[in-house]
């Protein structure tokens, strides 16, 4: 199927195929393909080209959006995503909601999840109410380490003002059965979404926000593998957090 958005971006700026495969490093004949035939590019020749034309890479090429499937990585790979901001909201709104017994976020801020998905709380309280053991930890905004990483993502005291943000999401949570709210103030190396045996970790790279940071999606396949190695570092950072005042007591 025709790029038929590559088609028009090209036509209502004048570029050529000659003059796009130019900026991006390839072959002509591989431009008419992308057009044409509606090929998607490698994502560093993507980005290239779209820089070029002043494009979204995302508008340009929308299935450079979906995950990578893993290959011999790991049996616990379920994906990989390149970066958090390829990663619609949906997937991580799936996975919580087929939580039976346990779910477990370990994060900073990651307002963005109540900002795309206002439900989210409703969504906490019904698995909650079905039996779901839920464990919250945001981040501390008076933590000498969450200072540290707004100044290393540049954000200054964005970051303090994000994770204030993330508990007041949260607080209408306090005192529902089955819900426990925390903040830790530790160096936090990857955000973590659990539920049941299923986990979204978003890795942490010094100086990049989160959102441009890669997302892997495991799926517990035996003891002492990743998805264990990432439960265990939840329960460690867990264990020095800070009870939220009205947080009902679940078990750790």
């Amino acid at each position: 199927m025709p790029n038929e958005r590559l088609r028009a971006v090209l036509a209502s700026t004048g570029w050529t195929y000659a003059e796009l495969a130019d900026a991006a490093g390839v072959d002509p004949k591989s431009v008419e393909r992308w057009v044409n035939l509606g090929r998607t590019p490698r994502r560093t020749t993507a980005l290239k080209a779209a820089e070029a034309l002043g494009e979204d890479v995302h508008a340009l090429w929308p299935a450079l959006r979906q995950a990578r499937r893993a290959r011999t990585v790991s049996p616990e790979l379920v994906a990989l995503y390149v970066q958090r901001a390829d990663l619609p909201v949906s997937v991580f709104v799936e996975v919580l909601a087929q939580a039976r017994q346990r779910i477990d976020v370990l994060v900073y801020a990651a307002v963005f999840l109540h900002e795309a998905y206002p439900r989210l709380n409703d969504l906490l309280i019904e698995r909650a109410a079905e039996g779901c053991m839920i464990r919250i930890a945001v981040g501390d905004a008076d933590s000498a380490n969450i200072h540290q990483r707004g100044r290393e993502e540049k954000f200054g005291h964005g970051i303090e003002s994000r994770c204030r943000n993330a508990l007041t999401h949260y607080r209408p949570l306090l005192g529902v059965p089955g819900i426990e709210l925390r903040t830790h103030g530790t160096t936090l190396y990857n955000s973590l979404y659990r539920a049941d045996d299923q986990v979204l970790v978003n890795a942490h790279i010094w100086g990049v926000n989160a959102y441009g940071a890669p997302v892997w999606h495991l799926r517990r396949n035996s003891h002492g593998g990743m998805f264990d190695a990432y439960a265990g570092s939840f329960d460690a950072v867990w264990e020095t957090a800070r009870p939220v005042g009205g947080s009902t007591h679940g078990t750790d």
